[in-house]
């Protein structure tokens, strides 16, 4: 039973109020002032489930709650979430942009230092209307789980257990943290408990982890806890999983609230059969939410899962999500899925608390409806990001979390991370083509991004300070005047002024690229003239605009060719100075054979090398974020993002080598950046020339473009286009309307 909220004691006796100093007295009346339901025995209640849906107490009553969230990571560019470099003027920054864009709730993974709580209470306390809500995540012993195998051993418990103690104490403000490293730590005093809108614990559990504990533990009997208790039906692992959503409503309790429960999920692990799932390590085991029950928890429970529209591959291949069409008469595989989820939870709020697509260069998988791991443009990220809020709307879900706010430049992919050494500088440089790094709705631009911009248009080179840029035409290069460059966080950018206007419908403008010893030092586009040092890679601008890479430095073809015999080689392009320039890939599917698979599946890659005409401008309508290269009249400017020119990390000079071990790959040092340009005109002749007998071009004569490494990043925020679309997307999704389905 419950009963309206009372105004609860108005007044602190002197004592405690010395006990408790100002600042905390000050939190305890901020707190007082959110509206709540009190039950008969006490405990305070802000949401709750009721049937399907989540419900808020608002205006004296209870009413559905739709939540519009969006994931908030812990790091900034220059670091890793461990450091916690986040400042509470940061957070308050962003919790208005995050409340302008129409979002009510935010999610976050793991504890955040106090100045988050701080700030969220202080905007909450100054904010007129609706508060921003916050969905606190619990992180489990990830790493453990996964190499332990059974999430029943002692220590696990241990250090999950107190993760929760933890992260309920700093909620609540009601915790000191000692200083551990990749920990947050400090004094939490203030009480966001009553912003909360429910409590997510876990990371996305391994399948084979859960297999094998469920394997160790078939003879455990279902835990019976004091608020939650897992069914006959559950198995080992979810019961587990029931004591740990039990311990924090046990927790919780002290503090004499209750907010609903749920633990994370993916699709990996979920409870439906996928027959289409190519890898049976994608759908080898089941975590079902409907084996856990509350008993005596009035706030209640709910299914949340990570759903992202192109992984696991059953997106693709599973026909039972082909019988789905979208509004457009599309056959919709994600809206298909969500369908399938949905009736498997009777009676329970499901919600997704993790979808999206990033804005990148590069691509890791491909999705139904091209809802790809990558390669899109910032308002192709919002369009799809738009369309898939829609659906879980539409399908009569409890809400949808979106992943994520900022970029986070530390962050790895599969198809990528081989190439990124050393693997601990990754949160020093921006690479385009890992597209995790790009999911934000907030983009962390490297600092020359809007200082610089790729429109034909001198003029903004001109201004920058003689010290950030570097003239490259010492040695005079035929039907060029000028040769600039320069290089930020992202990108190396350069400048040609040529001799004559250039037209790219029939003239073609080949810039050679040389980094370290090797390369191709003769090839088709060079024609009879051969060079004294080679080109690891080679930009084509024109009708069809590309980087390419000399074959054998190509170490994509090196990984899944010459190591894992995935693309057939030829030998001869296997050598040195093969004369072939390849086109740059990315792998986005790997050959899968049975056992591992149901039947075999090829190779599959994309082409990440072609150049996008356009204008980097965010304030043109033009905008294309993916664009690299516009010529206007004698003008020719080009953004090249770092690893599409061999680089390993820009930030300590370091290139991808021609040598490798069998097993990885090796760096070397550069000592800069040479660059060849030459023009071929309509019919076919080349401001290169040609070399007379023995001679050979001088490329290591050319000059070199250097620069110092970095311990330090610069960048700055701005909003992507993707922000103002879900803007649009979250206003025409009501809050608190109960759906139909």
């Amino acid at each position: 039973m419950e009963r309206k909220k009372k105004s609860r004691a108005g007044w602190i006796s002197l004592s405690l109020l010395m006990v408790l100093g100002i600042s905390a007295l000050w939190w305890y009346w901020d707190a007082d002032r959110v509206e709540s339901m009190e039950t008969t025995t006490g405990v305070q209640l802000k949401f709750r489930t009721s049937g399907d849906h989540i419900e808020i107490y608002q205006n004296q009553k209870w009413q559905p709650f739709f939540a519009k969230g969006v994931n908030l990571g812990a790091s900034l560019p220059g670091h890793y979430p461990g450091e916690l470099p986040i400042t509470k003027e940061d957070y308050t920054r962003w919790f208005a942009m995050i409340d302008e864009m129409g979002a009510n709730v935010i999610r976050v993974y793991t504890i955040h230092p106090p100045a988050f709580y701080e700030a969220l209470v202080d905007y909450n306390r100054k904010k007129a209307g609706d508060p921003l809500y916050l969905m606190q995540g619990i992180w489990s012993p990830e790493e453990l789980l996964i190499e332990k195998k059974d999430a029943y051993l002692p220590e696990i418990r241990e250090q999950f257990h107190q993760e929760i103690r933890d992260a309920v104490g700093a909620v609540y403000g009601d915790i000191t943290l000692p200083e551990k490293p990749g920990k947050a730590s400090g004094k939490y005093r203030a009480n966001a408990g009553p912003y909360l809108i429910g409590w997510h614990t876990g990371t996305e559990w391994d399948p084979v982890m859960v297999q094998k504990t469920n394997q160790l533990h078939k003879q455990t009997k279902p835990y019976q806890g004091a608020h939650f208790q897992a069914t006959s039906k559950a198995s080992p692992f979810e019961s587990w999983l029931a004591e740990v959503v039990d311990t924090v409503a046990q927790e919780e309790s002290k503090q004499g609230w209750q907010h609903p429960m749920t633990f994370t999920n993916w699709v990996t692990t979920d409870p439906l059969s996928h027959p289409g799932e190519p890898i049976y390590h994608e759908d080898l085991v089941s975590v079902d939410p409907t084996h856990i029950e509350p008993t005596k928890w009035d706030a209640g429970y709910f299914a949340s899962y990570h759903v992202y529209p192109y992984y696991p591959d059953l997106f693709r291949y599973d026909t039972n999500l082909q019988k789905v069409k979208n509004d457009a008469g599309q056959i919709d595989t994600y809206k298909g899925y969500l369908r399938l989820l949905k009736a498997h939870h009777k009676n329970m709020p499901i919600m997704v608390t993790e979808f999206g697509v990033p804005a990148s260069l590069g691509t890791a998988h491909l999705g139904n409806l091209g809802r790809n791991q990558g390669g899109h443009t910032e308002a192709e990220q919002g369009e799809i990001d738009a369309a898939l809020m829609k659906e879980i709307h539409e399908e009569g879900y409890a809400g949808g979390i979106l992943f994520v706010w900022q970029d986070e430049w530390f962050k790895k992919t599969w198809n990528t991370m081989r190439f990124e050494l050393p693997e601990d500088r990754r949160s020093f440089w921006l690479n385009v083509l890992t597209n995790e790094s790009l999911f934000g709705i907030l983009g962390m631009h490297p600092n020359k991004e809007d200082v610089l911009s790729i429109d034909g248009d001198r003029a903004d080179w001109d201004k920058l300070a003689p010290e950030d840029k570097k003239r490259i035409d010492d040695v005079k290069i035929p039907g060029v005047d000028e040769l600039w460059m320069t290089h930020d966080e992202g990108y190396v950018y350069i400048l040609a002024q040529l001799q004559k206007e250039f037209h790219p419908e029939s003239e073609k403008l080949y810039i050679g690229v040389d980094t370290t010893p090797g390369g191709n030092k003769h090839g088709p586009q060079l024609a009879s003239t051969k060079l004294d040092e080679g080109l690891e890679t080679l930009i084509q601008l024109g009708k069809e605009s590309d980087i390419r890479i000399a074959s054998n430095y190509d170490f994509h073809t090196r990984l899944y060719g010459k190591r894992y015999g995935m693309i057939k080689l030829k030998e001869s392009e296997m050598k040195d100075d093969s004369g072939v320039f390849s086109p740059w890939k990315l792998a986005v599917g790997l050959e899968m054979d049975p056992p591992d698979s149901k039947q075999y599946y090829p190779m599959e890659e994309v082409v990440v090398g072609n150049l996008i005409r356009g204008t980097t401008d965010s304030n043109d309508p033009a905008y294309n974020s993916l664009a690299s290269w516009q010529a206007k009249g004698k003008i020719v400017e080009l953004r090249i993002p770092w690893m599409l020119l061999g680089f390993t990390d820009p930030s300590s000079l370091q290139v991808m080598s021609y040598r490798e071990e069998p097993k990885a790959f090796l760096t070397e040092t550069t000592k800069g950046i040479r660059l060849l340009p030459w023009i071929v005109d309509e019919k076919g002749q080349s401001t290169i020339g040609n070399t007379q007998g023995d001679a050979l071009y001088p490329v290591s004569k050319l000059p070199m473009y250097t620069w110092p490494t970095w311990e330090q990043v610069g960048y700055h925020e701005r909003k992507k286009q993707s922000y103002s679309i879900l803007k649009k997307a979250f206003s025409e999704i009501e809050t608190s309307t109960a759906t139909d389905k």
